[in-house]
C-alpha cells in the first residue's frame, strides 16, 4: 500500500493529466505517476499471467538472432510462420489498461521488432532465393492473416466536432488507420479525410478551416433560449466548403485512404449501404454523406448522385431516397471485416443515446455475464416487437416505422476494441443540431484530443504492424478510374455516313 504522501501526489497527477494543454505535456505526467505507482516495474516485469510471454519472447529472439545472422531466407522463414495481432495474447485489454502510459516492454519491443524485420524483408533486392514472387506472397498473406485497423466515427450531431479532435491526435502522431467509416455527422470527418492528401489536411489543421461556423460570427452567443438549428441549406453550405466533388474512387486514387459511408434507406423493404471505392466506387462522396446527416423528419431524404460511363453526374438508383445512416449501423464493424480484413476496430464515438447506453451498463452493479444475458435479452425483445410490428401494424405504417425505428437505434452495438469517449455525460438537447460558433466549436475538439491522448500509445502498439504493411502493399496510385470514362463527341463532330450516289448511264 503506498503511503499517503504518494496517494497525494498521485491526485496532482491525475489533476495534471485531465488539465494538460497538449499531448507532449499529459504523456510526461502519465510517465511520472507509472513511475510513482510502481507500474513502470511492473512493465518490465515479463512475467505474467495475462499473456503468454514466453511465447513471445521465444519469437523475439529467434527473429533477432536470425537478423544479427543476416540469415535473410531464415527470417523470412520465421515470419511466415505468422504474424497475428493478438500473438500470445498481447491485444488483450488487460494489459492496457493497468498503466497510465503503454503496456509489457517485452510486447513493445516486439512489435517494433516485427516492424523493423518486415520493412527489411521489402527492401532487399530480388535474387534467385527469395523472388519479387516471394515477397509479394508473404506480405499479401502476412497482411490477410494480421488484419487492419479501423477507425469508426459515429453519429454525434453537432457534438462531431468532437470527432475533429480524435482525427487531429491520430494524424499528428501518425497512427491514423487508413479504413475509416462515418455515420451522420462522422461521416463528415470520414469524407474530409478521404478526400484530402497528408499535405492538405496539415493545412486544414493549421489554418483552422473547420472551426469557422458558417452562419455565425466567431464569438457570437446564441439569442434567446432557443438556437438556431442546421437545416438542409446549411449542411449542404458546410459539406461544399469542406469535401470536395469527387467520387469514392477519385477519394481513394487521391488519399490511399479507405472512407465508408453509412447510409439507410427510407423504404421499409430496403436494406442499408455502406458507400465506398468497392461497392459504389462513381458515387459522389459529397452525395453519400449528405445523405447520412438526413436525421428523419428533420431533412429532406436525398438522392445520390454519381457518374455515368462519360464522366457525367447523374442521379444513382434515381427511385431511392435515402437518410441517416446511424439510425441502422452507425458502427459498421461486420461489413469492414468483410470488404477490407478489419479485424481491429477505434471507436470515436460521441452519439449521446450510445453514450447513455454504455454508461448505463457500466454503471449497473453486476456481473458482466448477467449484463451481457441482458443485453442479449433486450435484443431479443426488441427483435420480436419490431417482427410484431411488421406483421401486424401494417394499417398503421407510422407506427411499425417508429417501431422499427427503435429496434434499428437500440439493438445496435456501440463499441470497439479500444474507445475514445467524452468526459461530459449531458448534452443540451438543444445543441445536437444547433450551429455552433467558434468557442463551442473549439472546446469539442480539445475535448476530441484530450479523450484520444490516453489510448495513443496503445493504438501504436497495436496497430503498427498492420500499418506497415499496408504502406508495402500501398497501391492506391496505380489505378485510374479516369482512364475508364469513355469521350462523348459532339452530334456535329460525328462522322456523316456517305450519301448514295446514283448511277446514270450514259445514252448513246
Amino acid at each position: 500500500m503506498l503511503p499517503i504522501s504518494s496517494n497525494i501526489s498521485l491526485y496532482w497527477l491525475d489533476r495534471k493529466m485531465r488539465r494538460a494543454k497538449n499531448y507532449a505535456d499529459w504523456k510526461e505526467a502519465a510517465l511520472e505517476h507509472d513511475a510513482l505507482s510502481g507500474l513502470e516495474k511492473w512493465k518490465h516485469k515479463e512475467a505474467s499471467k495475462s499473456y503468454d510471454y514466453q511465447n513471445i519472447r521465444t519469437r523475439l529472439d529467434a527473429i533477432k538472432k536470425l537478423r544479427k545472422q543476416k540469415d535473410d531466407i531464415g527470417l523470412l522463414f520465421a515470419l511466415n510462420e505468422g504474424i497475428h495481432g493478438n500473438q500470445g495474447g498481447m491485444g488483450k485489454s488487460i494489459l492496457y489498461t493497468a498503466a497510465k502510459f503503454g503496456t509489457k516492454a517485452l510486447i513493445e519491443e516486439y512489435v517494433d521488432e516485427i516492424v523493423d524485420a518486415l520493412e527489411h524483408i521489402s527492401q532487399l533486392p530480388d535474387t534467385i532465393d527469395i523472388t519479387k514472387e516471394d515477397k509479394i506472397d508473404f506480405f499479401e498473406r502476412a497482411s490477410l492473416c494480421f488484419g487492419r485497423s479501423a477507425l469508426m466515427l459515429s453519429g454525434a450531431g453537432s457534438l462531431g466536432y468532437f470527432h475533429l479532435g480524435v482525427i487531429k491526435a491520430l494524424f499528428e502522431n501518425q497512427i491514423l488507420p487508413n479504413v475509416i467509416s462515418g455515420s451522420s455527422a462522422g461521416a463528415i470527418f470520414a469524407a474530409v479525410l478521404g478526400t484530402h492528401n497528408d499535405d492538405e489536411l496539415q493545412a486544414i489543421f493549421d489554418s483552422e478551416l473547420l472551426l469557422t461556423p458558417l452562419q455565425l460570427q466567431p464569438n457570437e452567443k446564441p439569442k434567446g433560449l432557443t438556437r438556431k438549428q442546421m437545416d438542409s441549406a446549411s449542411l449542404q453550405l458546410t459539406l461544399e466548403s469542406a469535401i470536395p466533388d469527387i467520387t469514392f474512387q477519385e477519394a481513394y486514387e487521391k488519399t490511399g485512404r479507405m472512407i465508408s459511408i453509412t447510409i439507410a434507406p427510407v423504404e421499409e423493404h430496403q436494406t442499408s449501404r455502406l458507400m465506398n471505392a468497392v461497392t459504389s466506387p462513381n458515387v459522389f462522396v459529397r452525395s453519400a454523406v449528405m445523405a447520412s446527416c438526413a436525421v428523419p423528419t428533420i431533412f429532406t431524404p436525398v438522392m445520390l448522385m454519381a457518374k455515368n460511363v462519360y464522366g457525367e453526374s447523374q442521379p444513382y438508383l434515381p427511385d431511392r431516397r435515402w437518410i441517416d445512416g446511424a439510425v441502422t449501423d452507425d458502427l459498421p464493424a461486420k461489413r469492414l471485416a468483410r470488404l477490407y480484413g478489419v479485424n481491429h476496430y477505434i471507436v470515436s464515438q460521441a452519439n449521446p443515446l450510445a453514450l447513455a447506453i454504455n454508461k448505463g451498463e457500466q454503471n449497473m452493479p453486476i456481473p458482466k455475464s448477467i449484463k451481457n444475458i441482458i443485453r442479449f435479452s433486450s435484443h431479443e425483445i426488441l427483435k420480436s416487437s419490431e417482427q410484431f410490428s411488421r406483421r401486424y401494424l401494417r394499417i398503421l405504417p407510422d407506427v411499425g416505422k417508429t417501431i422499427n425505428l427503435a429496434y434499428s437505434v437500440l439493438a445496435q452495438d456501440y463499441e470497439g476494441d479500444i474507445n475514445i469517449v467524452p468526459s461530459f455525460t449531458f448534452v443540451n438537447p438543444s445543441k445536437l443540431l444547433a450551429q455552433l460558433n467558434s468557442d463551442e466549436i473549439r472546446a469539442l475538439v480539445e475535448e476530441g484530443e484530450r479523450a484520444t491522448w490516453p489510448q495513443l500509445e496503445r493504438i501504436r502498439i497495436c496497430s503498427s504492424i498492420g500499418h506497415k504493411l499496408e504502406q508495402i502493399m500501398d497501391h492506391h496510385s496505380a489505378h485510374s478510374i479516369e482512364r475508364f470514362y469513355k469521350v462523348k463527341r459532339p452530334k456535329s463532330t460525328r462522322a456523316k455516313s456517305p450519301k448514295k450516289v446514283k448511277r446514270v448511264s450514259d445514252k448513246s
